[in-house]
This record gives C-alpha cells, structure tokens and sequence, in this order.
C-alpha cells in the first residue's frame, strides 16, 4: 500500500504552522533586521501532533514541514517594503499590489530552485546541516510501519521544549511590556569630536534567533555593528557636527538613519550581485539537466522528477507579466507624483 504524502490534514497542519511562524518571523524582522528558517521546529511540531494519528508517515510530516518552511520565505518581504518606506517611493499599503508582488514572486522563487535543484543539492557537496537535521528530525517521528518509532519519546521532548520555550517567552514580554523589567537600554555620548550610542535590548526571542541562525551570522552582525556605530557613526558625526538646536541623541540618530544605514543597504546589494554572479553556470547548468531529464525515464528513478519544461516557461511567463505590470504601474505612480 503507498504511504500517504499530500493530505488535507497535512496542508492545514503546514498552513497552520506557517501562519504562526510568519508572524513571528515578520515581527523578529523588523525588530533586528533578520528572519530565522521554521523547517526545524515545524518538523519538530508536525512530528508531535501527527504521531497521535496511526496512519501519518514520514512523507506526510515533510510536507507539514515544507509548507511550513514557506515562514521563512515569505517574511522575506520585510526586506522589501521597509526599503521603498525608507527611500519615500511607498507611503501606504495597498493591498492588490502587495498581495501580487508576494504572488508573482514567491512562484518564481519556487521555479527559480527548479535548475537550482541538482546544481546545488543533488550533484553538490554542500553539507546543507539544516536541511540533514531536518531530516533527522523527520526520522524521529516516522509514524508508519517499518519505518523510525519514536521510542526514545523526542517527539514529545521536542514538542515540550517548544511550549516552554513559547510560554518563557511570553511570560518575559508581558514582564517588559508591563515595565516591570526594562526591555532595553540605550543612550548616547560623546567621542571625540563625534558622537555614537548604544542599544542593548533583552529578549528570548534574539536568543532563539541566534540559537538557530548560529555564530557565524551573529559574528557578522556584530562585525556590522561595530562598522557602523564604533566607526561609521563617530566619524560622519564629527565631520557633520550637530547644529544649535540639535541633541546629541537627535543629531546622532539622524546621521545613522540618513548615511550610515545606507552602507549597510550597499554591502547587501553588492552582496546580492557577486552571487548571482557566481550562481550563474550553475544555473545554466542545472536548467539544461532539467529539460534533460523532465521525464523519469531519463533518469531511471521515480522520484527525480521535475515539473514539464511547458509548464516551467508558462509559469515563467505569467509572473514576468505580472511583475512587469507592476513595475509599470509603480514607476507610474513615482513619475506622476
């Protein structure tokens, strides 16, 4: 009997999860300029509620997982809309544009892993830990027979740990919010010529994003914060001194929000250019493999299959339209204005 995969509980499940988990992500964004993958802690969730169920397999909780990875995706469009907020090009929040900006752009970022899928997983050595503990995860709480029991109870321990980690959270944000502890502390002062400040905020929910995101990137904001307001900021303040009807607060906080963040914006877009620089043959090469092998046959294995290239182009087409029309409606907007 094939095990089941794609079922309706499973898609509530993931869509459930992945509500929770965007809101989350979008507030987390916001608040400290990252956004942390939900693949683990979905599985791990999914494991838990769906080992109550006899028939649930390990192809079902992937899926929970999958649709639940879409979290991280989709809170990406933090990154986005605060960016024409900043520059002044988006003074609203209208609805039907944003709602077909997530539509066109999310399918082509599904369409885009399509060549990217054997470049870069399946012919590639990246260790990939995230996606290997995943699965490890998944492993635990396989639900049918002959497949992985979860005899040693992580399942349950996991689900737990969750709830706690929920609940201490919360418990912590009514503290703050409440005053009865400080959440933050900040000020500012003077260094030589210049000025810069200081922000130390206290949250559980910074210290599970740092728990999953890992050293590395936490390195590399910290690197990005002693840029910018151990040196940045001190030396544009004393070149640019505060005039008489400024604070220090105000004149320092200006010069970070009018030059030093725009630095940052730079590094990012350099960053996304030497990527998709280095991207490119894989990509190329991954798409020819795919119209290669866009039929089991080709490759011998039923489970290697990828969506018609029809299908791929059509896709394809329809979202280049769709954003095409968007960028003629917005850069008519501007130009109107």
């Amino acid at each position: 009997m094939k095990p089941k995969e794609l079922t309706l509980r499973g898609l509530i499940l993931g869509a459930l999860i992945t509500t929770v988990f965007t809101a989350a992500n979008v507030y987390l964004g916001l608040k400290v300029g990252l956004t942390f993958a939900s693949s683990i802690p979905a599985a791990v969730i999914s494991m838990a509620i769906l080992s109550a169920v006899k028939d649930s397999t390990i192809l079902e909780n992937n899926i929970v997982q999958t649709v639940a990875s879409a979290a991280g995706t989709l809170s990406a469009i933090i990154f986005v809309l605060p960016g024409l907020v900043i520059v002044g090009w988006w003074t609203g929040f209208p609805f039907w544009e944003s709602f077909f900006i997530c539509l066109s752009g999310g399918v082509l970022g599904v369409l885009f892993t399509i060549p990217l899928r054997r470049a870069l997983v399946t012919t590639s050595d990246l260790p990939y830990p995230e996606g290997v503990a995943a699965a490890e995860v998944l492993k635990v709480g396989s639900g049918t027979r002959g497949e992985t029991k979860d005899e040693t109870g992580e399942a349950r321990e996991g689900l737990v740990a969750v709830i706690l980690g929920s609940v201490a959270s919360a418990g912590f944000a009514i503290v703050t919010a409440t005053r009865i502890a400080a959440g933050e502390l900040n000020g500012f002062f003077r260094v030589g010529a210049g000025s810069t400040g200081y922000n130390l905020g206290w949250s559980l929910a910074l210290l599970g994003a740092g728990h999953l995101v890992g050293l590395s990137v936490g390195m590399a904001m910290l690197v990005g914060q002693v840029i910018s307001w151990v040196i940045a900021v001190p030396i544009l303040t004393a070149m640019q001194p505060a005039t008489i009807d400024q604070t220090l607060a105000a004149h320092t906080t200006v010069i970070w929000r009018t030059q030093v963040r725009f630095i940052g914006a730079g590094v990012i877009a350099v960053a996304a250019i030497y990527t998709l620089a280095r991207l490119s043959k894989p990509v190329i090469a991954g798409l020819v493999n795919t119209l290669a092998a866009h039929r089991a046959a080709a490759t011998g294995d039923d489970r290697d299959r990828d969506i018609s290239p029809p299908w791929i182009l059509a896709l394809t087409a329809a979202c280049l339209v769709i954003a095409a029309w968007l960028a003629f409606t917005f850069a008519r907007s501007i130009r109107s204005c």
